[in-house]
């Protein structure tokens, strides 16, 4: 679980800062992120990653357009863009040197659904592995749905699960509600263009913060868990494979890669098992 958020803390500080205007954007994001999270109350608060990417786009554009600082928000395209819109569907194609690429990707997506699912089961205290078959199971049928429309695969995010750990909401039916209102929000264009408008470094600044509070909910497990570090067993496999996963450590098999998420959790497993051999 902690893996998941180290691994991608590198997108946000290294990809969505290009400048040192950026830099300091992302800044005043995740402290207003913060600041809602700790001082404002009600459903405020539990807007926070909402209510903080607001303000720092509104700090953002008095910054930029207002003085010239910094790329100027460009809301053209949200002017012309269109109410409403079909998306592009497309027939799926099929090629076996495709296939046999992406296909083992479905080992990666295991492993990190399983961890997105251990980090809501400590954040709710609530033991979620009965529910494990359901949720590879969903996964699944969801990329065959999507991939007959030429869609990509789907998985869990990463993203959702930070946002459930800042605003303490883990209702299922608050997102059967929320995928009811993304899939209309699909079909507006304008919709679209205005998420596009967001500069890169607020998203950044918020992303910090999501894949913080993951990275976090890993500790938490171990806290919660009461893991005895003074064994070297347990030592080892949490410090190797959270040192694979934040470098993106790759195993190549032929053309298929298998990435730092991937390598920390299968690892962590053979390690555990490793070097349990021969103790009672």
């Amino acid at each position: 679980v902690a893996v998941i958020g180290l691994n991608l803390a590198a997108i946000p500080i290294k990809n969505m800062a290009p400048t040192g205007f950026d830099a300091w954007m992302q800044a005043i994001t995740f402290i207003s992120v913060a600041l809602v999270a700790v001082y404002a109350r009600g459903m405020t608060q539990r807007l926070l990653i909402l209510v903080g990417l607001i303000v720092a786009s509104v700090v953002y554009a008095l910054l930029t357009n207002g003085l010239g600082l910094g790329k100027p928000i460009d809301v053209s395209g949200i002017a012309n863009a269109a109410w409403f819109g079909m998306p592009t569907f497309a027939a799926p194609v099929f090629q076996a040197q495709a296939i046999l690429l992406i296909a083992p990707v479905a080992l990666i997506l295991v492993a990190e659904n399983l961890g997105h699912i251990k980090a809501v089961s400590a954040m709710t205290g609530r033991d979620l592995n009965p529910y494990l078959g359901k949720a590879f199971i969903g996964d699944g049928v969801a990329t065959m749905v999507s991939g007959a429309a030429g869609g990509t695969g789907v998985t869990t995010y990463a993203e959702n699960i930070g946002v459930m750990a800042a605003t303490k909401i883990y209702s299922t039916a608050m997102f059967v509600v929320a995928a009811c209102i993304a899939i209309v929000l699909g079909f507006s264009p304008k919709f679209g263009a205005l998420i596009q408008a967001i500069p890169l470094a607020v998203m950044g600044g918020v992303s910090i913060v999501v894949f913080g509070l993951i990275a976090i909910a890993g500790a938490k497990i171990w806290v919660d868990n009461k893991v005895d570090f003074s064994d070297n067993k347990n030592l080892l496999v949490a410090a190797i494979p959270i040192i694979l996963g934040t470098g993106e450590y790759t195993l190549k098999f032929g053309e298929f890669g298998l990435g730092g998420i991937g390598t920390a959790t299968f690892g962590a497993i053979f390690l555990y098992w490793l070097l349990s051999r021969g103790k009672a």
